[in-house]
């Protein structure tokens, strides 16, 4: 990936830090935001140790114009954006102990405006940065789905998340597709499951995929699995 920009939303930690992590070990050129400032620096301190690049902004996805800032620094210091991870997620409560018919409307709305509103702020402030061929991938899950009990409003998040997807997919000549990561360790979803660093290099991989073969997509485990074996 040398002479490639990526940007990773919620790269404080988790899925995000790790994906950051492989794309810079790889050769990308990183921009990581999160809402935490200080957990940004340090990933980024961390990256450069290791020898990568990265940058470090804090940005909330929730907000518009910091996600609009982010793009244009981005584009700026990379000469465009090739690569695009919609990571920033939350989810309240504890994992599996939130069914959606105890979720107050304050977290409800909380979760759609960073897990839905975040990741189509992301893509849509993106659009006039990205170069030929990039690529935006939306991390998302089987709950997405297939509803299971005591997700509440995060599985209904993921959901809109991938109807997000696909819609750009279909309008705006971007290639956009989502991957499922199955059950991954982290604090937002709970222990258990993948560690973050075992599922990041699926992002390089669907980074390089045919248009035809990510675009509207939601791509998982097993295609990963079959196409890198």
């Amino acid at each position: 990936m040398d002479g490639t920009t990526a940007v990773v939303t919620g790269a404080s930690r988790g899925v995000g830090e790790a994906v950051a992590r492989e794309l810079a070990g790889e050769g990308a050129t990183v921009i990581c935001c999160s809402r935490d400032g200080e957990a940004i620096e340090a990933v980024v301190d961390s990256i450069a140790e290791s020898g990568g690049t990265a940058l470090g902004m804090r940005a909330d996805v929730r907000d518009e114009f910091d996600v609009e800032r982010l793009m244009e620094t981005a584009a700026r210091e990379g000469g465009g954006i090739d690569l695009v991870v919609a990571n920033a997620g939350v989810y309240h409560g504890e994992t599996g102990e939130t069914p959606l018919s105890e979720e107050s409307y304050t977290g409800f709305d909380d979760t759609l405006r960073t897990n839905v509103r975040g990741v189509f702020a992301t893509i849509k402030e993106s659009l006039g940065h990205l170069n030929d061929e990039a690529r935006v991938l939306v991390p998302t899950g089987s709950v997405a789905r297939e509803p299971k009990p005591g997700i509440g409003a995060y599985a209904v998040s993921k959901a809109g998340a991938e109807a997000v997807m696909r819609g750009f997919a279909v309008e705006d000549g971007v290639a956009v597709g989502c991957l499922d990561l199955g059950l991954v360790d982290t604090d937002l979803t709970g222990s258990g499951g993948r560690e973050p660093e075992d599922v990041a290099p699926m992002f390089v991989w669907a980074a390089g995929l045919e248009t035809e073969e990510l675009n509207g997509e939601t791509l998982g485990l097993r295609e990963w699995r079959q196409a890198t074996r």
